[in-house]
């Protein structure tokens, strides 16, 4: 990994004579104050993604890039990573990418021969990548589909981005199918899986078979990867090389509510953000990434397209978030992006097994931890001779052991959990901040950070200012630090919602400012923090404005019990109630304790009745006490009454986003009897018994 040297004492700069009425003045990176980052360093030639691809097949052309596990059908078990050349992907990007143009011209007979949209859907695997690439070779727009995405919101992307083919792994083509009445700009459909019988039965109609007559009867063609290349290297295309300005993907937002928008990202703008990535985090062609973010969130795109960009190898999960720790034991990378939710697990596993073990092995953690910590805290780095060598040397083998680098982002994540993954792991944890119409590219914090709790500074390719909200107190001329909601500006910016003026409008100033919709404050340093969220906010019957998300990603962080958390309040309520799913890891042992008897992680149904005993809602009660005296949550914004359930949110019940946001007014609907019930008991208890 390469990172450049950071002054930690001053990180942004505000440039002088940009302040305006009700805004700070514009921040910048203090090593990027006279212009911003536009393209990969030294290399202001390659303007598009596909010429970064051409450079990276030139440059790395026989290194292993893509890698994944087969799995045995033998065996019926995954083996270990094999790997394909830069040169490898980038003949059978060719190939598909001819054959999908031969498709779309002249099996399918339409008369738009390029800049058509491309679905796909599925899980990250190198079929994802070559679609993606094949779409940048000759001109077309990819459409991603987040995997967990219901039949609604496929319906509406497809039809909305008139996608006319859809690339998607085998489970997802009979739902393609059954809807099909629904999708009039769909012709094609393409598996990812292979749809040749190996071995046929006798007799018996394959599955193959069943799913092109299927398609037939829909009007809907079927195939699979392997016949659209060949079909390339049979009838090959010559490039049709983009131009910077052109949209090269639209990648919908999965909103909390309302139907999704499709965020237009140009070449120029992801170029912009591979530039910044190689500058603020740069991996290298001896580095080794795991690709497990979903593929249809920016963040895990311009993670895996600064993979290729550098010549570095990139190692696909097998799909399963469960086995994602398996696979990077095999992986051994040394570059691990993450989201919050993740690493909390990992963070509850490593203090369970170290600080909480009993014993002497307790005690030498407990005694280690400290020691690294207060070294951390004085600026002395992550590492230590003795106590790596005594204990930390084993703890870095969960993620392998090699990994430099640990990169978290999409939600915010609790001090003392980055903390301790710094000294547990021995390496640099990197916390980015940044949305789907900024590139996933606003804020990054440095490599040499040590104090936790804020999202760093503006990105090399990024400048931001703090704008006044009046109605909920927050100024640019707060003191002792300026306070507001934070906007973005940069290179790496979408170009508007596709079909949509009206929203484009409302987040882009004429001038290309984006309200994220987040407070802020900047310190002395130039850093920034989060400290409220704008939209998604009411009053409490005494007139105190809330926050439900900050509140929420306060208690997640700090209390373990949590695997999803809704808050809720009322105008006509002084009071929060909650709606808690737990984590059977950390709640089945809570509660076994409380009830006198084992309950095990597996049994649902009796930690769900156990969730309903009014001594184990009290405890969680006080654990969510203790969280949010620790997240320094004021009084009002403690919740006073919880109801737990094992029923998890879900993209399947409508009440999660693909992105695993909660869907507000649906929870509050499903709740609304579980939500009336909390705050009778609330009111009841508020009035004095009679004399």
């Amino acid at each position: 990994m390469r990172f450049k040297s950071s002054n930690l004492a001053q990180q942004s700069v505000e440039l002088p004579g940009t302040r305006s009425a009700g805004a700070t003045g514009v921040f910048r990176h203090v090593s990027h104050t006279a212009e911003l980052v536009e393209f990969l360093p030294g290399h202001p030639e390659l303007k598009s993604l596909y010429d970064i691809w051409q450079n990276s097949v030139k440059e790395f052309g026989p290194r292993d890039f893509l890698g994944h596990r087969p799995f045995n059908t033998v065996a019926q078990s995954y083996g270990g990573y094999t790997w394909q050349t830069y040169a490898q992907i980038d003949k059978r990007v060719n190939a598909f990418g001819s054959g999908l143009m031969y498709l779309n011209e002249k099996v399918l007979g339409n008369a738009q021969l390029n800049r058509w949209s491309l679905g796909i859907w599925s899980v990250n695997r190198p079929e994802w990548f070559l679609s993606e690439m094949s779409c940048n070779l000759y001109n077309n727009v990819s459409v991603p589909l987040y995997d967990t995405l219901g039949p609604d919101a496929v319906e509406y992307i497809i039809n909305h981005a008139e996608t006319p083919i859809v690339v998607a792994s085998a489970n997802h083509i009979a739902s393609l199918l059954e809807n099909a009445e629904k999708l009039p700009t769909l012709k094609a459909i393409i598996s990812m899986d292979s749809l040749q019988d190996t071995v046929p039965v006798p007799g018996h109609t394959s599955a193959a078979k069943v799913l092109r007559a299927w398609g037939a009867q829909k009007g809907i063609r079927v195939f699979d990867f392997a016949e659209i290349e060949n079909l390339g290297v049979e009838f090959p295309r010559k490039h049709i090389r983009p131009q910077a300005d052109e949209v090269c993907s639209i990648c919908y937002t999965s909103g909390t509510t309302g139907v999704p928008k499709g965020a237009l990202l140009t070449h120029k703008a992801i170029v912009a953000a591979l530039g910044s990535n190689a500058i603020d985090v740069g991996t290298e062609s001896e580095d080794v990434v795991i690709s497990f973010l979903p593929l249809a969130h920016i963040m895990g795109r311009t993670i895996d397209a600064s993979a290729m960009a550098s010549g570095a190898k990139l190692g696909y999960f097998r799909g399963d978030i469960l086995l994602l720790l398996e696979d990077v034991g095999e992986l051994r990378p040394t570059f691990f992006p993450a989201v919050p939710r993740l690493l909390n697990r990992i963070y509850a596993k490593l203090v369970a097994s170290t600080i909480e073990a009993p014993g002497l092995v307790g005690a030498l953690a407990r005694r280690g931890v400290a020691t690294k910590l207060a070294n951390l805290a004085a600026g002395k780095g992550v590492t230590h001779p003795l106590w790596d060598r005594l204990l930390f040397n084993k703890v870095k083998q969960a993620l392998g052991g090699r990994v430099q680098v640990i990169l978290t982002g999409s939600a915010p994540i609790a001090k003392e959990v980055l903390s301790f993954l710094r000294i547990a792991f021995c390496c640099t944890v990197l916390e980015g901040y940044g949305s789907t119409e900024g590139i996933a590219n606003a804020t990054l914090t440095v490599a040499e950070e040590y104090i936790p709790g804020h999202i760093g500074c503006p990105r090399s390719s990024t400048e931001i200012k703090l704008v006044d909200v009046p109605e909920m107190n927050y100024f640019s001329t707060d003191k002792p630090y300026p306070r507001g909601e934070i906007q973005i500006r940069s290179v790496a910016m979408f170009s508007g919602y596709y079909k949509d003026e009206k929203n484009t409008k409302e987040a882009l100033s004429e001038d290309g400012w984006l309200a994220t919709g987040d407070i802020g404050f900047v310190d002395e340093r130039g850093c920034f923090t989060i400290v409220d969220r704008k939209k998604n906010i009411f009053k409490l019957a005494q007139g105190e404005y809330i926050a439900p998300e900050k509140i929420e990603n306060v208690l997640q962080a700090r209390c373990n019990l949590i695997q999803q958390i809704y808050v809720h309040g009322e105008s006509l309520q002084s009071t929060l109630v909650s709606i808690v799913v737990p984590e059977p890891e950390t709640f089945a042992p809570f509660v076994s304790a409380i009830v006198g008897k084992t309950i095990t992680m597996t049994d649902l149904a009796g930690l769900e009745a156990a969730g309903q005993d009014p001594r184990v809602r009290a405890a969680v009660l006080k654990e969510l006490e203790k969280a949010g005296k620790a997240g320094a949550l004021r009084g009002f914004e403690f919740v006073k009454r919880v109801y737990l359930t094992m029923d998890a949110f879900s993209v399947e019940n409508n009440m999660m986003t693909p992105t695993f946001k909660v869907r507000r007014p649906q929870v509050k609907e499903a709740y609304t009897a579980q939500i009336q019930a909390m705050y009778e008991d609330i009111n009841s208890a508020a009035i004095p018994a009679k004399l």
